[in-house]
This record gives structure tokens, sequence and C-alpha cells, in this order.
């Protein structure tokens, strides 16, 4: 009966988000609007002007995640760390600040991450003056963040979700560091962390146009091992399910729930090759963390200056937006806070025995606040799972499933069926 219920359970929270409003394409338009409208958003551009730079971009967002927390009854909670850092591109020096919502949680520990950067350039990455409208680069992420912020802060969960915009992203990932380190310093366990940069367009350089999917980009063995663990890790063949290669599969398993057919591509590398992203500085802290972007990149609308050249458009304007497009990947997005932030936390281990046999025995820590959990299997030449088994037990026999070929792992399950990430099962610890 408690299978039954549990199953019952996962199968209706598969189901599209009934009593979740859907993203609204307006609300998005008018968030790149009112971002772009600040003139430029550089990190070096004026913080205190009312009207025009970073500064008046900050108050802003802070302004809409308090407006957010008097419609929810004081549920968000609005901090702005800061940091001075000095680097290449901030040779003088720069007050570095992140705007932060917390929704407040029923764990004190457990923690979600949403995100995207709030600051813009041009050509010249030094340039704090000239106009740098950052439409899609990353107003567009912005945006995201403000409209699942809306639509979650009206439920409760489990975990706590923070919702941010970062300085400093095309400065050297500042502030996206100043929040890891703040994550770190404050002992929060982050689940998950999701950037979102550049995820606004459906059409690519040269006119290409791929509207039907969006990139997540994902590390599989994590860059916070130590050679031990890594060496571990490549022994029993879990290259491709560290953790933040799981976070990447549900949200691939997420979006397969939602209506209309729009795609997760799981980037199997950190991000684009030879890129990077807000999502680094929480890989290196060791937090699971991945990277959405659009499936076609237009590389004339980002980091240009606003210029005409022979017919050719340059400059990261509102006309090169698809906010449909921008609707689908809030709508995944939201999806996966939901589901990751009302779950139990991941188990902490798991583990395989089975050499020298046909039948394969899987063991793992109780987490707290389960109520079940879900052991999965795959053949060694897969991908994805394949098979599961849900048990309230923590412990697994899976006869006739050859340890030698199979990998296995283990989520954990709340009451209604919402689903932690996968841990992988690695070998039993003596």
């Amino acid at each position: 009966m408690i299978l039954r219920t549990l199953l019952a359970a996962s199968t209706l929270l598969a189901t599209p988000a009934f009593a979740r409003d859907a993203p609204s394409q307006p609300r998005l338009r008018a968030n790149v609007e009112k971002l772009v409208s600040f003139g430029t958003r550089h990190s070096l551009s004026s913080a205190t002007d009312p009207k025009r730079g970073i500064g008046a971009a900050r108050d802003w967002v802070a302004g809409e995640f308090a407006r957010l927390s008097r419609t929810c009854g004081g549920c968000i909670a609005v901090e702005r760390p800061q940091r001075r850092f000095v680097n290449a591109r901030a040779p003088q020096g720069v007050m570095i600040e992140d705007v932060l919502g917390i929704q407040k949680a029923s764990d004190p520990d457990r923690y979600i991450i949403v995100g995207a950067h709030i600051d813009s350039r041009v050509t010249d990455v030094m340039n704090a003056t000239a106009d740098a409208p950052g439409a899609n680069d990353d107003a567009s992420g912005v945006s995201l963040v403000l409209e699942a912020a809306r639509i979650l802060s009206r439920e409760t969960f489990a975990a706590n979700i923070v919702y941010v915009a970062f300085s400093g992203e095309e400065q050297g990932l500042l502030g996206a560091t100043l929040l890891a380190d703040t994550a770190r310093a404050r002992g929060w366990q982050v689940d998950a962390m999701l950037n979102n940069d550049i995820v606004g367009n459906s059409a690519g350089q040269g006119g290409v146009v791929m509207d039907g999917h969006v990139r997540v980009f994902s590390e599989g063995i994590r860059a916070s091992e130590p050679l031990v663990q890594a060496m571990d890790r490549r022994a029993i063949g879990g290259e491709d399910d560290g953790p933040s290669r799981a976070l990447a599969k549900a949200v691939d398993k997420v979006a397969a729930t939602l209506p209309g057919g729009f795609d997760v591509f799981v980037d199997r590398r950190p991000d684009r090759f030879g890129r990077g992203g807000d999502h680094e500085p929480f890989l290196a802290l060791g937090f699971p963390a991945v990277r959405f972007t659009v499936a076609a990149e237009n590389w004339d609308r980002q980091h240009q200056d606003l210029r005409q050249e022979n017919g050719r458009v340059y400059g990261d304007t509102i006309e090169g937006m698809d906010f449909a497009y921008l609707a689908k990947v809030t709508a995944i997005n939201v999806a996966t806070i939901a589901r990751l932030a009302a779950a139990p936390a991941a188990p902490a281990g798991a583990a395989i025995s089975g050499a020298l046999s046909y039948d394969t025995r899987v063991t793992w820590p109780a987490v707290p606040g389960a109520t079940g959990y879900r052991v999965y299997w795959r053949r060694t030449d897969a991908q994805d799972w394949q098979q599961s088994r849900d048990t309230t037990a923590t412990m697994l026999d899976v006869p006739a499933v050859a340890v030698d070929d199979h990998f296995f792992g283990v989520a954990a399950l709340a009451g209604d069926g919402s689903e932690s990430l996968v841990t992988f099962a690695g070998k039993e610890r003596k």
C-alpha cells in the first residue's frame, strides 16, 4: 500500500504544475524592458545614480523582491551582501553587491539557488559609460529569476529558495564568488544551483533558428574532488553521475513532464567550450550547479557596441529576443526548483555489493524527512536510468541484475512523491 501511494503521488507530481501559474510572457518582457532602461548595468557604472547604472538596477530588483514578499506575508527576506574586489577588470577596486530574495522554508539548512547576472557590457569590458542594454545577456536570466519568485512564492517548501541577481559576472564571476563563499560561511547545504545566462533567444548566428530545446551544461567529475576521490569515481565508472550531472539529468526528466515538447539538451561539459559562468564558483566549492543557455547563440548580440555595419546589426537589444522561448525555459526552472525544494535531501552516500554474483545489493543511510526511496539502475552502456524500484527501507536486493554490467543510484522521496537528486552508488565501505 505504501509503495502504491508513493507511485501515485509521483505520477501526480509529474503532471504539469496544475495549481501553479504558467510563466507570463508579458511580465518577462516588462522585466527585461525595465532592466534595459537603466542604460548600462556595467559593474563599474554608478552605484548611486537613481536612474542609470548598476546601482539603480539593483535597487529595482530588491524592490521587486520586497513587493513579492508583501504579497506572500513576508515569505521572502531581501539581502544585499557586499564585498570589495580588485582584479585586472577592476584595477581600482569595485564594491560588488548581490541582490538576494530568500524564500524561507521549514528546513533551515537546505537551499536551492536560482540566479542570473544583472551586469552588462559592450565590446570593451572596461567601458562603464556606453549604453549596454544587456537584454539577453543577461536581463533574460534576471527576468526569469523574478518570474520564478513570483510563481513559487505562493507555495511553501521544505528547502529554502534563494533568488539572486549577481553583479560582476563580466568582471570575473565576482558576485557568484561572493555568494558561493557566503553559502559556505553560513553552512548552507546547497542541494542545487541553477545559473541562467543568455536564455531568451531562439534565432542564432547566421539566421539559424533553434526553438525546441535549451542547453543545460554540467560537470561529470566534481572540480572540487581530490584526486583520490576522482580516481575512485573513475574506478566505478561514475564519470557521468557526479552531483551536477545528476542535477542536469533531473532537469531533463522534469522537462519531459511539461507540455509543449520543449526539450533539454544535457551538454556534458561544465560550460560552452573555453567559456564560463556564474555556476563555476559553486562547482569549485563542491555544490551541484548547472548552466542554462539558449540552443543557438547570436554572437553579434553579445558583448558588442551598439552599431550597424554593412547592414549587419550589432548589440544586445530586446529586438533579438524570443519571449515565448524564455517562458519555456522559465517553466523548466520553476518545475525543477519546485520538485527539489519539496523533496528531502539526496542520500549522503550509496553503496553496491555483489561481486562474483548475478544479484546486487544497494545500501544507503537514512535521509531525514524521507518517507521512502527510489533505487535506479541502468546498463553500463546507457546514459539514462532504465529501471527503478521503490522501498521504505535503506537497503534493496536486486536479483538477477549483475553488478558488473549495471550502474545504480538512490533518490529520497517525500510523502507527496517529490524526489531528490539521485546519489550514485559506489563501492561498499568496510
